[in-house]
């Protein structure tokens, strides 16, 4: 009788429906780790190729011209994944051009301090754009655009389209007078730019950000708002 009860306690353990045994399950249970749930992570390839198909279309057509359709099919994508990544056609552009700011988050603070003083506080924010962190990212956009047709298409719209047209859009004025006000404001701010910080003309290049304000901001002002034969086609 003994030796029955020893006999059946070293019976192995019977498997389990499905096969396996039941430690061996166990050890397999918590080797493989669980799938997470949720979107999958796009493919970085994906991604570069929306970009370089946004890059084309925005320097071909401009900010306006260009859609989400069309950059989605030359990057043989579905438009609905260029929103999954980018939002929309505003952030798209400003990663197409690796811009060093995005100016919908920073002309809430120039237009706050009215007509009067826009030309200043457009002068301001570009100096410290320029002279803050993104300076860097800035600088080779500049750069870039001096030998390259593309970036120097794509940095005109994102000065016009992004910036002025948003400054002069407020001052209620008719289109072509906006586009020609538009036009001479890029010209002043672009300048500075290239003096202080491409070129380093002295003494522009140290002068403190305020007395560039004082001395730059007028010019602007009168190109935006002030009495100017504005250029015509």
């Amino acid at each position: 009788m003994d030796r029955r009860r020893r006999r059946r306690r070293r019976r192995p353990a019977r498997p389990r429906p499905g096969g396996g045994h039941p430690a061996e399950e166990d050890r397999l249970s918590t080797a493989q780790p669980r799938r997470r749930t949720g979107r999958r992570p796009g493919s970085p390839d994906t991604r570069n190729a929306v970009l370089a198909a946004a890059r084309a279309a925005f320097a071909e057509r401009g900010f306006d011209g260009a859609t989400i359709r069309q950059i989605a099919t030359a990057a043989g994508v579905d438009p609905a994944l260029v929103h999954h990544y980018f939002g929309n056609k505003d952030k798209l552009f400003l990663a197409a051009i690796e811009a060093p700011a995005n100016p919908a988050e920073l002309l809430p603070e120039v237009l706050a301090g009215g007509t009067e003083n826009l030309g200043e506080n457009v002068v301001r924010l570009l100096l410290r754009v320029w002279d803050g962190p993104m300076r860097p990212a800035a600088l080779a956009l500049v750069r870039s655009a001096v030998t390259n047709e593309w970036t120097a298409r794509l940095l005109r719209e994102f000065l016009v389209s992004q910036i002025l047209r948003r400054v002069v859009g407020t001052l209620g004025l008719p289109a072509a007078e906006r586009e020609a006000r538009g036009s001479l404001a890029a010209s002043q701010l672009i300048g500075l730019v290239m003096a202080r910080y491409v070129l380093r003309v002295e003494p522009l290049a140290s002068a403190s950000p305020e007395s560039i304000v004082a001395a730059v901001g007028p010019t602007v002002q009168r190109y935006l708002t002030g009495d100017v034969d504005l250029p015509k086609p």
